[in-house]
């Protein structure tokens, strides 16, 4: 029996690079982690429309963020305490993310949050926008 249970872990983890694996977290580290994620989105954010690089209106409730761009568009980017998730959804679709080995990593294809954010954020304000994690 513990055989068929050793088989089925390592062909459930199969396929997976060692970055997609979630590291696991307490309620109260996902929940710091994820304030400072916002933290930083924002601070980002205010320092660009304080230097006049892009006016990007950002409302925060809670653990849910939006960010408005110039055109009408849109990213949301929401905290899911239950899952220890965070969730992205933009013009080029939904993502959702699992923090790992110090990083916040897609499910589906292992991309790092930041680098999908400066991407999609890139693209709906139609310049070149890099978010960085928090320090």
């Amino acid at each position: 029996m513990s055989e068929i249970l050793v088989t089925m872990s390592i062909d459930s983890a199969a396929g997976q690079s060692p970055s997609s694996v979630a590291t696991p977290l307490t309620d109260s580290e996902y929940r710091e982690k994820t304030d400072a994620v916002l933290a930083s989105i924002e601070a980002a954010v205010d320092a660009w429309l304080q230097d006049d690089v892009v006016d990007i209106d950002s409302q925060r409730t809670g653990g849910l963020l939006e960010l408005g761009f110039p055109n009408g568009s849109k990213i949301i980017l929401n905290t899911q305490p239950p899952l220890h998730e965070l969730w992205m959804a933009a013009r080029s679709g939904g993502f959702h993310y699992k923090h790992s080995n110090g990083q916040w990593r897609d499910t589906r294809v292992g991309r790092d949050f930041f680098e999908a954010l400066s991407a999609c954020a890139s693209e709906q304000a139609g310049k070149p926008l890099l978010f960085t994690p928090p320090a």
